[in-house]
Formats: structure tokens, sequence, C-alpha cells
């Protein structure tokens, strides 16, 4: 008897603490591949806790510094996030994507992905945030915009890519890799047209990769000019509303301020655009804490 006693004296103790914030590894399968995310939940986790589905930047990943770093302090606000690895063509892709290995990914692919996670966050959440950085931003912006009726409650761009940053990859292409776009552009474009956009195409440079093997459509979706590559224009079509952050040290995409100002102010209110004053493209340490408190309070407002 006295064991069942002592039994019943921690049960009671167990009960009595709080919950703890929890870290869970989730897999997906999306379009015949396996995509993974890490979920992170505050310890007083429930339906109406917000969740900021998380997306990274080109050629990245879940678990790279800024969205780790985010969604920890994100946690500590009472905030639930889940982040998730693109899969880029690549099943069960974990880390940076490997510069030898083939690209076959279109910058469009990541609608399919980033819409799967959000349906999965909204069996957790009635207050699901979708939230990209960098070309993440530019692609939950993609997605966002395609859709009739919003399916989140607001979205999140942190220094997210611009059409005057698209055109300056473009430019700088052969300073870059020592060749010209236009004669690869040209190929891939042909090869799209007609209907070969799976075709192989070894380059002097893909993104960040140098002597690359690509798809015709894969060099084309990054490389040609289109509608897509205007962060601000996806943003304007948007019903919903939108936090753009930008850093006023930021030499990836120093005019994400330029590009939004005039939405924002335009928008009555819908569109917000906020700055961190000194941080760079990847908001390291202190940042992230700044980023956090600043989306904690789009939450309050939105919700």
């Amino acid at each position: 008897m006295r064991w069942l006693m002592g039994l019943a004296v921690l049960l009671a103790l167990a009960l009595a603490l709080p919950a703890a914030a929890a870290e869970q590894e989730l897999e997906l399968s999306v379009e015949g591949r396996t995509t993974l995310g890490t979920l992170r939940t505050p310890a007083s986790m429930g339906a109406d806790t917000p969740l900021v589905v998380m997306t990274h930047g080109t050629l990245a990943h879940k678990d790279m510094e800024v969205i780790h770093d985010l969604a920890k302090a994100l946690e500590q606000r009472g905030v639930a996030s889940l982040a998730h690895t693109l899969s880029l063509g690549i099943d069960r892709r974990k880390g940076m994507y490997d510069c030898a290995v083939r690209h076959d990914h279109t910058a469009d692919d990541a609608a399919a992905e980033i819409g799967a996670w959000v349906t999965r966050a909204k069996g957790m959440s009635r207050l699901v945030f979708a939230f990209g950085h960098s070309r993440g931003g530019n692609q939950v912006a993609r997605y966002l915009a395609a859709s009739e009726t919003s399916p989140v409650v607001g979205a999140v761009l942190l220094a997210p890519v611009t059409a005057k940053a698209e055109a300056d990859l473009r430019a700088a292409y052969a300073q870059t890799y020592g060749r010209s776009l236009e004669p690869f552009l040209e190929q891939a474009t042909k090869a799209v047209a007609t209907g070969h956009g799976g075709e192989w195409m070894d380059v002097p440079g893909f993104i960040y990769c140098r002597n690359a093997v690509v798809t015709a459509r894969a060099f084309a979706s990054f490389y040609a000019v289109g509608p897509g590559q205007d962060t601000a224009a996806l943003v304007a079509r948007m019903k919903l509303p939108v936090l753009v952050l930008a850093a006023t040290k930021d030499t990836v995409v120093p005019d994400v301020i330029a590009s939004f100002a005039p939405l924002a102010d335009s928008s009555g209110g819908r569109v917000q655009l906020d700055k961190i004053e000194d941080a760079d493209h990847f908001f390291r340490d202190l940042f992230a804490e700044d980023v956090a408190d600043r989306i904690v309070d789009f939450i309050k407002q939105t919700h």
C-alpha cells in the first residue's frame, strides 16, 4: 500500500509541473518525395497557439542558423513553428544543396510543398502563418498569390528576394562565371518551348554552383524574366495581412525597403514594412530576437 501512495504522490507532482516545450521531427510525402520538417511547440501548445510554417532561402534547409534561431526565439514567446526543407527534387534532402548533384528544380516547385506543410499545420492550429526568408519569401508569395482564398491567417517575408535582385543576378552572370548568360538561357528557353524542358545542360554556373549540370526547365526558371520574380507585385495581389522585414545592412537583397515601400504606403495597413537596424541578410545572434518580437507583434495585431 505504501508504494501505491508513493506512486500517487509522484503522479500528482508530474501533473503539477508545467508542460515542457517540445521539438519533433516530421516527414511528409509530396508528389512522390519525402520532405522533412521540424515542429517546435511552446509549453502551452493548443489549437489557438499561433503556428508559423517556415520556408528557407536559396539551396538552403530547415536547420540553417536564421531559421533555427528564429524558431527557438518564437518558441520562447509562445509561438509554435514548423520549419521544412524544400526537396529541390531530392528525396529526404538534408543540409545545403550539394552542387555536385544535378539540378532539376524550379522556383514554382516549392508551392506544392509549402501548401502541404500548411495543410499539416492547420491540423494542429487554427492560427497558421506562412513565413519565408530570402528566396523562400518569394516562393511563399508565389504560393499565396496563386490561392483564390487565403490558406493562412497572415504572412511574414524576411528579406525577400526582389525583382531587382533577380535582375542583378542575371547581370552579374558573366562576371561571376566567365561566360555570357544569353546563349545558355536561349538554349534553355527553346528547349522548354518545344517540350524538352527535361534536357540536361552543362553550364558554367547555376545560382551559387559552378560548373553545374541542370535541366533546361530549371535554368529557365531561375534566369528567364518572369512576373513571379517580382515579390512586391505578388504581395499586391493578396488579400491577407503581410509583414515584410528588411535588414538595413543587407548586401544580398539591398532594395527590400525601396521595393515594398510604395505598396506598404498604399495598402491601407494590410502590408506592413519594418526594418531591423544594423542586421545583415541572415539576422544572426540578437537580430533573430528582434525579428521574433516583430513577428509576435504582427500576430497579435492580426489575431
